[in-house]
């Protein structure tokens, strides 16, 4: 029997596809199989690049956009949400400081910083929210969060008194941080971390190796800004009286998730679960007949806490078919997907050539989701 209700819910395809747009090419491709379907669009995150667009258009909100300073020092654009009648405001780093606002000719996590985050989360704050969340993937830095606590008014400053400066490669200098000047907006409010990673602060699964090629960070300069983060922690343990040098989630967004824990007493929390608990995904998944999901790049880390791995854990509880979409398959994934029962197709089966396959994302994905039902 043909599937009479089809709930899509797929991550975006990064670098090609917001969720929102990847739902809506998958559901095209749906209705090309099974024009009868009821098609639900339930567009997810993790933390990253889309959590603001997909809570609101889920759950509704007011969208509210600000200027904020970008990586570089520059001002950019950015929006934040807030649910729930404004009770949540809902917060991106990649937003303020996302490695897509850094070209890849200045990437440099030595110099990056969070700063603007920090500026977003202040606006959160003045919005009279009662809880915070920061989604923290996709970041351009290195910082340990160092700038958000800055823009919180947190004063990090040298031997000699003065203010060190943004980036990375800054924290070596950092002699003490003084908390006598932290904005009173903070105060009373509850802060929780959207965070999809369980990466320590340094060393082989920190924040720099994992994650640092990726911003810019040059197989030299590894060890020299794990260094810095290193002191970082030490400081924040002597004078916050917090420790994060081996908090699981601390590396993330180049140790962002400890600064947050570090200057707010934010919680670290699984971001689909937290995510999916605000959109009832599990409700979606009960009363469909087949479940597509998906995300641009399918590979260990898909299995370990993002979205995909959420959705398949949930489908798989409530006896619900999967179907897994991806721009590109890991096929080391593929044992596991097969355990579980789980058909995944991917964009470049259909073309051999990935930057075809990102610059017409959208085409490709409705072809595919076809193929894949009526395969």
């Amino acid at each position: 029997m043909p599937p009479h209700r089809i709930l899509v819910c797929p991550d975006s395809f990064k670098g090609s596809l917001s969720a929102v747009a990847a739902s809506a090419a998958i559901a095209n491709g749906i209705r090309q199989v099974y024009s009868q379907a009821q098609i639900q669009s339930l567009p997810l995150a993790d933390g990253g690049e889309g959590t603001v667009e997909a809570l609101l258009m889920a759950v509704g909100g007011e969208r509210r956009r600000v200027e904020v300073t970008g990586p570089l020092g520059d001002r950019v654009r950015a929006q934040y949400g807030l649910l729930r009648a404004g009770q949540i405001a809902v917060v991106e780093l990649a937003q303020a400081s996302g490695l897509p606002l850094v070209p890849e000719t200045q990437r440099d996590p030595r110099y990056t910083t969070t700063y603007g985050t920090g500026e977003l989360i202040l606006e959160a704050c003045g919005s009279g929210s009662e809880e915070i969340w920061t989604g923290i993937g996709g970041s351009a830095t290195n910082d340990g969060g160092a700038g958000i606590g800055m823009a919180l008014g947190f004063e990090l400053l040298d031997g000699g008194g003065d203010s060190i400066g943004w980036g990375g490669g800054e924290l070596l200098r950092l002699d003490r941080i003084k908390t006598e000047n932290c904005s009173p907006l903070l105060a009373e409010r509850r802060f929780r971390v959207i965070c999809d990673v369980h990466n320590p602060l340094i060393g082989p699964q920190g924040a720099t190796a994992i994650y640092g090629p990726q911003k810019g960070v040059r197989p030299q300069q590894i060890e020299i800004l794990d260094q810095a983060l290193a002191h970082f922690a030490e400081i924040v343990r002597r004078d916050l009286q917090v420790e994060i040098l081996n908090l699981p989630g601390s590396g993330a967004a180049g140790g962002a998730g400890g600064g947050l824990v570090a200057f707010l007493g934010a919680t670290l929390e699984p971001g689909i679960a937290l995510i999916s608990e605000q959109l009832q995904l599990r409700d979606q998944i009960k009363q469909a007949d087949l479940i597509i999901t998906g995300e641009g790049s399918l590979d260990r880390q898909s299995l370990m806490g993002k979205v995909i791995s959420g959705v398949i854990q949930i489908a798989t509880e409530e006896h619900k078919p999967v179907i897994a979409l991806a721009g590109c398959i890991d096929p080391a994934v593929q044992p596991a997907l097969q355990d579980r029962g789980i058909p995944a197709f991917e964009i470049l089966s259909l073309t051999s050539d990935p930057r075809d396959a990102m610059n017409k994302a959208a085409e490709y994905l409705e072809i595919l989701t076809a193929n894949a039902l009526r395969s």
